[in-house]
């Protein structure tokens, strides 16, 4: 959500304050600035509402140097956004300030106590009170007072102060958002996400809850809320900076869109054995045997990582033969789950740091369940607190709208199908060859189905004034339709729905007309008696929604001629197992909605009122 970075060291700080901001864009933000110390330690600061260029244009009319400063992009939580509410926040004196992502619950509360101290408040944020409370506790040492006013706050929140009356340092709080260290040589940063400092250092550290760094052009202190010091073990990034840039596309979102066969061909390497079909999960702290006595697992997420764990329900109870159950995020731990040794919690999040899925990560493990993290950044919240982590390798992933992690979180939810059905003996060796070449065949066939374009192009000129969207799929393909109608309402803002197909009759027959575009997933693999049976079931869906008047854009298998007659679009995808159809048939819908938004002039790869990683509840 919010943005943070940080810099100490010889060069000038403020256009890397800048950059840092720039490249955290892809988080949602509403508006953004900056605060320096000089030489002769006056504290500056410059903000402003709305896209980063208005912040520039601010620091080019009334420029700012110093020798180090902290920087901010604000999605609006407490408070309209507005400059008045941009951060940094100062403390009354304007000799504190803060930058700060997560929410303050007991803000009100300390307000309260402030002002009856004489404090005065000028914004309608909960930010706010952190450098008032700081101030309050200020006897000459900024880490000390920080420490203080850290232990009053209850909340999620990860802050980073500075002082004129203190100078010389940087303090950095985590307590739920993310907040990581770069290690430069004779310079230090911190920044809520890895790429805001990735043309810098690839040498990073994360903080923990309850960590307090200090950084000086010396070094980094680490502490805990407390004083006590504290170590963490530092990690080299691998990622190239130049992945983190559009690399000559329009968008991110498409040049994400174009990396999934990279993706995927990166999170199945040196997972799955390519003669034998064996899969290796050497990386997991949970013992082979211990998969092996799982009687249950649950697999827990939010938006499109839900979507895959739906899908991964499909895999992991054909493939292992085990119940699954699939919970959001946000309302797993208000229902009192049912779980214990014998389930496997398996949670999934791109970030690793979404605030709902941490939360059930440790509602599952105070219930004694052990945890399976799959995520895609090293060294995440949720990584280190997971019993074991497969990391997906999807490299750094910017546009909001999620499309290569989706597709590599499907690609290890499939790995860990196959690696629960060969430890219980579930999945014979000959299959499991079988579905690893399959497996490893799916990177092609993705470039395959990118080869053209000029389908979706031609759909958006004809689709870019509809109102409304219904997606339509069965068994495992329902999971995708749910996928591809919130791509569609997240980047274009036309509503999509994604529906059961077999629930037509139920209610949406009554909603389609000439003016409903109505996106059917009718793939099938023919060598499959269940996937035909569910093939010629949505066939006759298509039927009904042609017999009513509507339009059909259906995505089918090659050779599908049954579609294509019917249809008045079709998008072809090769043909592959039905396990791994999802992976195929999502990235037709991801560049139909891509190629509607960008139809409507629409932003897509920063949404209105959409944060990328959505660490605060």
């Amino acid at each position: 959500m919010c943005g943070i970075i940080g810099y100490i060291g010889g060069r000038k700080p403020v256009p890397i304050l800048l950059d840092g901001l720039r490249r955290l864009e892809y988080r949602g933000y509403d508006s953004a600035g900056i605060a320096v110390v000089d030489e002769l330690n006056n504290l500056t600061v410059r903000r402003a509402s709305g896209k980063l260029h208005h912040l520039e244009e601010a620091v080019r009319l009334n420029p700012v140097d110093g020798w180090y400063g902290i920087g901010h992009t604000r999605w609006a939580t407490h408070g309209r956004p507005s400059e008045e509410n941009a951060h940094p926040h100062r403390d009354s004196k304007g000799d504190i300030v803060v930058v700060h992502n997560g929410i303050v619950e007991n803000y009100l509360e300390l307000k309260q106590e402030l002002d009856q101290a004489g404090h005065r408040f000028v914004t309608e944020t909960d930010t706010e009170i952190i450098p008032h409370l700081i101030e309050e506790r200020f006897s000459g040492d900024l880490e000390e007072a920080v420490r203080s006013a850290a232990r009053e706050l209850r909340g999620v929140f990860a802050f980073a102060a500075i002082s004129r009356r203190d100078p010389g340092k940087i303090v950095v709080v985590r307590n739920g958002p993310p907040a990581v260290i770069g290690l430069g040589e004779g310079e230090y940063f911190v920044a809520s996400d890895v790429p805001a400092i990735l043309a810098h250092t690839r040498d990073v550290f994360f903080l923990q809850d309850g960590d307090v760094a200090v950084l000086t052009r010396e070094g980094v202190r680490l502490t805990d809320f407390a004083g006590q010091p504290i170590k963490r073990q530092m990690s080299r990034v691998l990622w190239d900076p130049i992945m983190a840039e559009k690399g000559g596309y329009k968008h991110f979102m498409l040049k994400e869109i174009y990396e999934q066969p990279r993706a995927v061909r990166d999170t199945i390497l040196g997972r799955v054995g390519q003669e034998t079909g064996r899969v290796f999960l050497d990386e997991m702290e949970i013992a082979r045997e211990a998969f092996a006595r799982f009687s249950s697992v649950r697999v827990v997420a939010c938006g499109t990582s839900w979507h895959a764990a739906l899908a991964g329900k499909f895999m992991i109870e054909r493939l292992a033969r085990m119940p699954v159950e699939v919970d959001y995020g946000s309302e797993f731990r208000y229902r009192d789950p049912i779980l214990g040794p014998d389930t496997l919690t398996v949670l999934i999040s791109q970030s690793g740091e979404t605030a709902d899925t941490l939360a059930a990560q440790r509602e599952a493990k105070q219930k004694g369940s052990p945890t399976l993290a799959i995520c895609n950044v090293m060294g995440s919240m949720l990584s280190r607190e997971a019993s074991g982590t497969l990391l997906t390798h999807a490299g750094p992933e910017i546009g909001v709208a999620s499309t290569k992690a989706f597709t590599s979180q499907l690609t290890a939810l499939f790995v860990i199908a196959m690696y629960l059905g060969q430890v219980r003996g579930r999945l014979s060796q000959a299959d499991s060859l079988a579905l690893a070449q399959e497996l490893l065949h799916v990177p092609a066939l993705l470039e395959q189905v990118l080869s053209d374009s000029t389908i979706y192009e031609e759909l958006a000129r004809e689709l870019l004034k509809a109102t409304d969207f219904l997606y339509l799929g069965r068994g495992i393909h329902y999971p995708i339709a749910l996928e591809g109608a919130l791509k569609m309402k997240e980047i274009s803002y036309i509503h999509a729905e994604g529906y059961p197909a077999g629930e037509m009759k139920h209610g949406p027959n009554a909603l389609i007309d000439e003016s409903l575009p109505t996106v059917v997933i009718a793939t099938h693999d023919p060598r499959d008696e269940g996937s035909q049976l569910r093939y010629e079931k949505t066939l006759s869906n298509i039927q009904e929604v042609k017999a009513r008047g509507g339009k059909v854009i259906a995505v089918a298998t090659e050779g599908s001629q049954q579609v294509a007659a019917t249809a008045d679009h079709t998008i072809m995808v090769p043909a592959t197992p039905e396990l791994l159809l999802p992976i195929l048939e999502v990235v037709p819908l991801q560049l139909l909605a891509y190629h509607t938004a960008v139809r409507r002039g629409c932003d897509v790869d920063q949404p209105r009122n959409l944060a990328k990683s959505v660490t605060v509840e």
